[in-house]
């Protein structure tokens, strides 16, 4: 006779202050895994804790199993649904467990309560979308489709990305030579924002469906700048004014492990190692204090990855032995007509 599957409880949290410690201890024992969300979180509950209201409608549905005696395990799952700068961010799911230990047996239950959790506590049109890794994402998208009647968007895929990491050990540290031009590598200032806006705006420009408006490229990249989170890569050509080639974001940052969430390169500064040279720097001057960096590189972009691979993240080298903690991970949409396109 099979053993019985252990209970598990869900719980729905409205404020960052108000998740237990368990959620905390994940998010710090997975900082890499949980950078998806962990930053926006500690960061609310800094604002909470200090008494001030921030803006925008958030809660995180939270699952944890119920071991033998009630005692409870590590948290399972967290999902978030919050507000961004810009608009709403899409459904985030993080787990603690190894993507190589996880099972439709155990996930597909848990994310089927953690759905209908979610439908008490928002409207059905907010999850525009949901982004986990390969196979929670589907479970959770079939769930929500089956719980409120509104199906995947007739071209659902919206990301699909290997998530990697550089360290100290791995980062690479030996720039290419950039001949003719003279160029700088720094943090952006108040001076670059609009020549940083026309670059945000071209990258989200192809990202559909999440692209600006010319204002909000240039909210966004005001933001930014004021918030030292964006690095540009000047270059100078004898008897032009200086451009800005090709810009960074780090915006997801913990104790640990920083995020970077924006790598662009201006089409006329192509071919030139601009990307690779600038994350590089970018990555030496996080890794003086971090322990790791992280970021998401597409599927379908060989050339970022094989730059990335360069600079030092790990596991995207065709061949390579898998690397714990290097996994794919998925974006779907829900039906355009029906949903609140937010934006990331």
């Amino acid at each position: 006779m099979p053993s019985p599957q252990p209970a598990f409880l869900v719980h729905a949290y409205h404020n960052a202050n108000a998740l237990p410690s368990e959620v905390w201890k994940a998010f710090d024992a997975h900082p890499r895994r949980s950078n998806i969300m962990f930053p926006l979180a500690k960061k609310l509950r800094q604002i909470e804790q200090s008494g001030y209201h921030h803006d925008g409608c958030n809660v995180w549905i939270v699952c944890t199993t119920v071991q033998a005696g009630g005692v409870l395990s590590e948290v399972d799952f967290v999902l978030s649904c919050t507000e961004g700068p810009i608009g709403a961010y899409p459904i985030f799911i993080f787990t603690p467990i190894s993507s190589s230990r996880l099972n439709s047996q155990y996930y597909t239950p848990r994310l089927r309560a953690m759905v209908r959790a979610l439908l008490e506590c928002v409207p059905p049109e907010r999850v525009f979308s949901v982004f986990s890794l390969d196979s929670i994402t589907p479970a959770f998208a079939k769930s929500w489709t089956e719980e409120t009647g509104i199906s995947l968007d007739s071209s659902p895929e919206y990301y699909a990305a290997t998530f990697t990491h550089c360290t100290a050990q791995t980062l690479t540290r030996n720039q290419p030579v950039l001949h003719g031009y003279s160029h700088k590598l720094r943090l952006a200032v108040e001076s670059d924002i609009p020549a940083a806006a026309e670059l945000c705006h071209s990258f989200a420009a192809v990202s559909e469906p999440f692209v600006l408006s010319k204002e909000d490229a240039i909210r966004e990249a005001s933001l930014l700048v004021r918030q030292g989170q964006l690095w540009v890569h000047e270059v100078a050509v004898p008897g032009r004014s200086p451009e800005i080639a090709s810009i960074v974001a780090v915006t997801r940052t913990s104790r640990t492990v920083a995020g970077i969430t924006k790598v662009y390169t201006n089409p006329d500064w192509r071919h030139l190692g601009c990307a690779e040279r600038l994350t590089r720097y970018v990555c030496m001057q996080l890794l003086q204090q971090k322990e790791s960096v992280v970021l998401y590189v597409a599927h379908n972009n060989p050339a970022a990855a094989n730059v990335y691979h360069k600079v030092g993240f790990v596991g995207l080298s065709h061949g390579s032995p898998r690397v714990e903690g290097v996994d794919s991970w998925l974006e779907l949409g829900f039906d355009r007509k029906i949903v609140d396109l937010g934006h990331w």
